[in-house]
Parts: structure tokens; sequence; C-alpha cells
């Protein structure tokens, strides 16, 4: 029998979705990022790229992964970017008013963790088996959303790691009320080093995966349904024709990290990286 929350989609909120056209650079200026397989040349933080162009649009955005920027391609800010632009500083930029980009730049990596969990607790009210945390899991996400809306000063004194923390408990909560639906001893790599592990047609349906570095691993064929998969690190781990219906916590970002093909089974709402192979 199908699980009920096996065919769910992602959370249908847009306001924790990027929208690059209403923010003002933020990823690419409060950011730091050092020369690596991911960045083409270090950056420190509070300096913008020199790519970001005076629109605030990226001037190489069609060939990033060919100029080196790959890193920037599974960056996800979950909406704190526009929020921080468009809310907080209510559509003025730091290049209009320069004062405000000292604030700016600091509340962006603050705001970014907080969309980052609501957009988790959206998930969390989402399933079915996780209801007996949603009233819990719903007062957390009210809480969270009053403090995105708050202003600078506010929001820079929060105990953002408290604040995760909590979150996490409920997350945990919900992980084990839905993977207990599935029959069987389930496996646990929590932050396991998984890195170039070769998982071919893995049986790890019902896992939790949480944290674990899967760089490089080959998952190809694997089961991953209903596998718990947050903060798991999937850069180039091979996807070709896994099952991750059902998966939780799985985001846009991890896709865009790793490598997949047309056989590879999603949750609806989320897509097939351009860069996947046919």
């Amino acid at each position: 029998m199908t699980s009920p929350d096996a065919s769910r989609t992602v959370p249908d909120r847009p306001d924790l979705r990027a929208d690059c056209g209403n923010c003002f650079g933020l990823c690419c200026a409060a950011l730091p990022f050092a020369k690596s397989q991911d960045f083409a040349r270090d950056k420190s933080a509070g300096t913008p790229c020199h790519n970001l162009q005076d629109d605030f649009r990226c001037g190489i955005h069609t060939r990033l992964r060919d100029e080196g920027y790959r890193g920037c391609t599974v960056f996800d800010c979950f909406g704190a970017g526009q929020k921080i632009s468009q809310v907080t500083f209510e559509g003025v930029s730091w290049r209009e008013r320069p004062e405000s980009a000292r604030a700016m730049f600091e509340m962006f990596p603050a705001m970014r963790q907080l969309h980052e969990l609501l957009w988790y607790l959206s998930e969390v009210l989402e399933l079915r088996r996780a209801e007996p945390v949603h009233r819990d899991a719903r007062r957390a996400l009210d809480d969270i959303e009053r403090l995105t809306r708050a202003d600078a000063d506010e929001l820079l004194a929060a105990d953002v790691p408290a604040i995760r923390a909590d979150v996490n408990t409920l997350l945990l909560r919900a992980s084990d009320l839905v993977r207990a639906e599935v029959p069987g001893r389930k496996k646990n790599h929590r932050g396991a080093d998984l890195v170039g592990a070769r998982l071919r047609a893995a049986g790890l349906r019902g896992a939790t995966l949480r944290g674990a570095l899967l760089v490089a691993a080959d998952l190809t064929g694997a089961d991953l349904r209903s596998a718990d998969l947050i903060g798991a690190d999937l850069r180039d781990a091979r996807l070709d024709g896994a099952d991750l219906t059902g998966s939780i916590f799985l985001t846009q970002a991890q896709l865009n990290a790793a490598r997949g093909d047309h056989a590879t089974k999603l949750p609806p709402g989320l897509t097939r990286p351009a860069h996947w192979g046919a």
C-alpha cells in the first residue's frame, strides 16, 4: 500500500523560494567564499562579487559552472534575500543607502537560517503521519515568521542557534513518526562519513541520513523512499535511477549539488537540475 505521505509535494511557499529579481544581490555581497572547485576566486564577507552588476544581476549567470562558480548554482537562500530587501528595508538597496549595507549583510546569514527552518516546518505540516507534532510545529513556525518580520536590531539579537536546536527537536520527532510506517529495521547513517561510498542499489528506505557526508557517493539505483535527508551533503553524489519518492526534508539545493539522470525519481515540486544527464 502506498504511504499517504509518499506522493506529497514540497511546501507551497513562494516566499521561501529565492526570488533574485527582488533581492539586492545579498548572497553575492554578504557572504565570503574561498577559491576552490566551487569558486574561481576568493571573496571576503561584505565585499560584492566582481560579477555582480549595477542592477544586482549576475553578469555570468548562464555560465556560472563554466566560469568556475559551481557553488553559486547550489546555494539557496530560501527567500531570505528578498525578505531583507523588500520587507526589512522596504525596497531601498544598500547602494542607495550605503549606511544600511552593514546591517543588511549581517542579517543575511541569520535570516537565511530562519527561512530554512520555516521551509522544514512547513513541510512537517504537510506530513500526515507527523500530525502529533503539528501543533508545536505551527507554534514554532508562527514565532519564527514574526521574528523574520522584525527590525534589524531585534533579528540580530535573536539566539538563532537556540531556535535551531528547538526546531530540530520537532523535526526529529516528525521524522521518526513518518519513517515508523516503513516496515522492518531502518538504517541509521546520521552524520556518517560516506564520502565516495559504494551504495549502488542500496536499500535505504526509511533510513536516516541526517547530516551524512555523501560527497561523490554512488547511490545509483538506491531506494531512498521515505529517507530523512536533512542536511545530507550530496555534492557530486550519483543518483542515477535512485528513488527519492517521499524522502523527507530534501531540498532543491541538495539536488542541484548532486548528479542524476532521467530515471531518478523525485518528490513532486522538486525539479531535475539542468546539468543532470539525459
